[in-house]
């Protein structure tokens, strides 16, 4: 039997099941409100930004990724995607040879046998497809009531892009700009910074290695008063599914880490009142977020960071061992796979938050 991961929250329970290179991957759904169904055209949109094999900076790798909906026999919501171009044989040369910093070693100290032999199995990030399909839904959802989650590439090897803290908390240009930015081939805000970020992407790509970035999400739209105390934070609840992306290493919202560096007076963000009176937050340092509950979009959108590692399956040789043989060796990993996953991971990110808040709201019957 394939591997599963449940994610059990306030209101919708998600079973995701399958592997990289297993007949099908999919995602079962419960706790949707009755009458909610599937705008499945927007479901193939977002499905066709995450989808492998369309560019230099992804992997070969080429998969429809149509989803099939249907209606289990226990009532629940099935979302699935037929896998169309595995080759597991790929693997088959390192399977006693653990790749440095992927699943395998872990997977078979927790599961033994049982263990996926090929591609990651359910620890892979093509297993981001089944988050996208949930995920898609619940953004057809938020969207309804004026919620907009918009994501973009904010770092990839040191290049930057235009991003929300270069700007006004409500500048209203750089809310249309990441309305924009589901439409590019290269999902971020600055097309100048963009075409830099794919320059460092294809050097990694000739060296047979890989890089990392950051993404940066602004939720525009929230309602206020969302969240509570201690367990119940806004920020824990989306970063808790925000991890359940394979290759997700650090979230911090707002100025996060930097706010360690600095002084209370310089990183508080202060209450004004605008020219017409209404309340605002002059920085929005907190990133929308005070005491774990949202202060609502009209004084300040929701802003947080993901930090993507780079790809851990790359051809240059590296280091490890042979546990059959209980030896040192080196490895050099065959198959197709992205030279960066950030660009592919920005509508994943967007899908993952929106399962976190359309879930909050539905607990608290705000929707």
């Amino acid at each position: 039997m394939s591997m599963k991961s449940i994610y059990r929250g306030d209101v919708l329970n998600l079973e995701i099941y399958g592997e990289s290179h297993s007949p099908t991957i999919g995602v079962y759904i419960e706790g949707l409100p009755e009458g909610v169904t599937p705008d499945t055209e927007k479901t193939a949109a977002l499905m066709k930004r995450r989808a492998p094999g369309n560019n230099a900076w992804s992997t070969p790798r080429k998969e429809k990724d149509e989803v099939i909906f249907e209606t289990a026999h226990d009532g629940r919501l099935h979302g699935y995607i037929v896998n169309s171009n595995t080759k597991p044989k790929d693997y088959a040369s390192i399977m006693n040879t653990p790749r440095p910093s992927h699943a395998d070693f872990t997977a078979r100290l927790k599961y033994g046998d049982q263990a996926s032999r090929s591609g990651g199995g359910i620890f892979s990030g093509r297993m981001t497809a089944p988050l996208c399909i949930a995920g898609s839904i619940a953004l057809q959802q938020l969207e309804l009531h004026g919620i907009k989650i918009r994501s973009h590439i904010k770092a990839i090897a040191g290049v930057n892009d235009d991003g929300y803290f270069d700007h006004a908390p409500l500048d209203k240009g750089f809310e249309e700009a990441m309305d924009g930015v589901a439409a590019k081939e290269f999902p971020v805000v600055s097309d100048e910074a963009g075409a830099k970020m794919r320059e460092k992407i294809e050097e990694a790509r000739m060296d047979c290695d890989s890089v990392g970035g950051v993404i940066e999400t602004v939720i525009y739209g929230m309602p206020e008063g969302l969240g509570g105390p201690i367990f119940d934070g806004l920020e824990g609840k989306i970063a808790q599914i925000l991890f359940a992306i394979p290759a997700v290493k650090g979230v911090e919202f707002g100025n996060g880490f930097e706010a360690s560096r600095l002084r209370a007076s310089e990183n508080n963000d202060p209450f004004i009142y605008d020219a017409e009176g209404n309340l605002r937050l002059e920085t929005n340092r907190s990133g929308g977020i005070q005491g774990g509950i949202t202060l609502g979009g009209d004084v300040a959108p929701v802003v947080f960071d993901c930090a993507f590692k780079p790809t851990p399956s790359i051809s240059k040789e590296q280091r490890t061992v042979d546990i059959k043989e209980h030896k040192n060796t080196t490895i050099s990993i065959p198959g197709r796979h992205d030279p960066c996953i950030v660009p592919r991971a920005v509508p994943v990110t967007e899908a993952t938050a929106a399962i976190a808040l359309y879930d909050t709201m539905l607990s608290l019957g705000r929707l």
